[in-house]
């Protein structure tokens, strides 16, 4: 019987608190704006768990990707320098993190090349991820590098030869073309790769102010730089529902339910217990709630990361030394890949 990716995840954890050091993880975002509790509650503390524990850890600052978005474009550099600020001052350790910039890396992007005869346009014409990009991307037309976002990804993921990745559930295509391609290259030319497995993140999935997923492109996340004036406004407008007693019931009070949580993740408490504490207080105090606890909680990040940002320097050096660290492990492997091609 097949392993469920639930079940495989609760088994890696094991492995990684036994034996961390034999795990390499390559994880990254896009500069594409600045990161949000999404972020941090769905992948940002589990990098710096993981990086505490033991685990190898490499950030990938994915900017060749942002290429099909012209507004992004505009603004790279400084989305760069903020993204590097987001992870530092949410406790990635840049003394033994490998925090690179995609577009410094030309040996890992010469892997697309191979990567891309190893899988067919259907194969990623079907892939949802892609689809939701596309659906997003508010773009009048689909450039072809939109469709080779999953094999970029490979290759990120395949460069380092990490053999871990902390994904949500709903990145699970886009890992099984990289375990896809790894396997597809090890049986045409030998074992150059392993076969990275997935590991699940444990964290729900927040809703948004507007009660749609917390995303960067629809202006609905509370970014861990908002100050907490703006942190206020913003929940002041999240959608809630009619009902006075606050519950926490995701299949059927959604919104409320996810606001509740992210008090409750803030505060390291049960949901449950905090909604039982609101009690009748209805929306207005549920929201007060709530932001107390966003602003208590990031304060100290965003003291950290306000600090980060006034140095500029000291963010283009972090990025600097990993992409010295991860050029020369690219080199690597790209010499790996064109021996085992050209026997």
């Amino acid at each position: 019987m097949d392993i469920t990716p639930e079940a495989r995840s609760r088994e890696l954890e094991e492995r990684v608190a036994a034996d961390p050091g034999a795990f390499r993880i390559l994880t990254g975002d896009r500069p594409t704006g600045p990161l949000h509790l999404g972020h941090y509650f769905g992948t940002l503390a589990n990098r710096a768990r993981l990086q505490r524990a033991g685990v190898e850890l490499f950030v990938l600052v994915a900017d060749y990707q942002v290429l099909t978005d012209r507004d992004v474009a505009d603004h790279l550099s400084e989305y760069v320098e903020g993204l590097v600020a987001d992870y530092l001052a949410a406790g990635i350790d840049p003394s033994t993190a490998t925090v690179f910039r995609h577009s410094s890396v030309p040996a890992l992007n010469q892997l697309m090349l191979p990567f891309l005869s190893l899988v067919s346009i259907a194969e990623l014409s079907r892939n949802p991820t892609v689809k939701d990009e596309i659906a997003t991307s508010r773009q009048a037309a689909v450039s072809g590098l939109m469709f080779t976002y999953p094999v970029h990804q490979a290759a990120d993921i395949l460069f380092c030869k990490a053999n871990l990745v902390p994904v949500g559930r709903d990145q699970l295509p886009h890992q099984e073309i990289t375990r896809t391609v790894a396997r597809r290259f090890n049986e045409r030319y030998g074992p150059v790769f392993p076969v990275p497995d997935a590991l699940l993140s444990a964290a729900p999935v927040l809703l948004g102010t507007d009660g749609r997923k917390m995303s960067k492109s629809r202006g609905n996340a509370i970014a861990l730089s908002a100050t907490e004036d703006e942190t206020a406004r913003l929940i002041r407008r999240a959608v809630t529902d009619a009902h006075r007693t606050i519950a926490y019931a995701p299949e059927t009070r959604p919104e409320v339910s996810s606001l509740v949580l992210l008090a409750a993740l803030c505060q390291d408490r049960d949901p449950h217990a905090v909604a039982a504490e609101i009690g009748d207080g209805g929306s207005a105090a549920l929201k007060k709630v709530v932001t107390d606890s966003v602003n208590e909680f990031l304060r100290p990040i965003r003291a950290r990361r306000a600090e980060l940002a006034a140095d500029r320097a000291y963010l283009r050096g972090v990025l600097a030394e990993g992409d010295e660290r991860a050029n020369a492990i690219a080199d690597r492997t790209l010499a790996e890949v064109r021996e085992a091609m050209a026997s």
